[in-house]
């Protein structure tokens, strides 16, 4: 039965990794997939998924007027699983797309992405995947600072926290730290 997944986890926690192996891992027993990525994230080039070790692959990028349901109904062979990459920075709309693919399609669906932004607030894409995603999976990785699992985001400017600013911010390590809550209030303090 297929379903509607979503896998977060704080920067670095490598979900770009995870959703390239699984995209092999259907591929190595000839089952299609359809890998996407939010048209937002172009750190690397527009319309790629590319992890932090050096790994990447084409995807098709979902801007805000993206018909999903449609790219997918246009496939000659239903695909074995759709897989989402930046799903943080997807629309409500977007997730409704998912979840109509699982349920009317047929088609398993996994989302990966950031839960919470450097505010830790819910992104839009997130809050409605948490809402209406069938299973949840934390993806986990350490804090910057000590060894405690990070579950918050920080965004830096020359190695310093900032806590304002735009929600969407695109970045790797010289923008954002994964860290556990007690370094986002107090980044500059040893644990007790």
């Amino acid at each position: 039965m297929a379903q509607l997944f979503f896998k977060y986890g704080a920067m670095n926690s490598g979900k770009s990794i995870e959703i390239l192996k699984v995209a092999h891992n259907y591929e190595e027993q000839n089952k299609s997939v359809m890998l996407f990525t939010s048209a937002i994230d172009d750190r690397d080039q527009m319309g790629f998924v590319s992890s932090r070790i050096g790994v990447r692959r084409e995807a098709i990028p979902i801007f805000d007027e993206t018909d999903i349901i449609s790219i997918v109904k246009e496939q000659a062979n239903k695909p074995a699983c759709i897989l989402i990459d930046e799903s943080q920075f997807l629309s409500k709309q977007h997730i409704l797309d998912l979840a109509t693919i699982v349920d009317e399609l047929g088609v398993p669906v996994m989302a990966f992405g950031l839960k919470n932004d450097f505010q830790n607030e819910l992104f839009e894409g997130s809050k409605y995947l948490l809402l209406y995603a069938d299973k949840i999976e934390e993806i986990k990785t350490i804090c910057w600072y000590c060894h405690k699992k990070a579950n918050m985001n920080m965004r830096v400017v020359d190695g310093k926290p900032i806590y304002t600013g735009q929600q969407i911010q695109i970045g790797g390590n010289e923008s954002y730290y994964p860290v556990c809550r007690y370094h986002y209030f107090h980044p500059d303090s040893q644990r007790p």
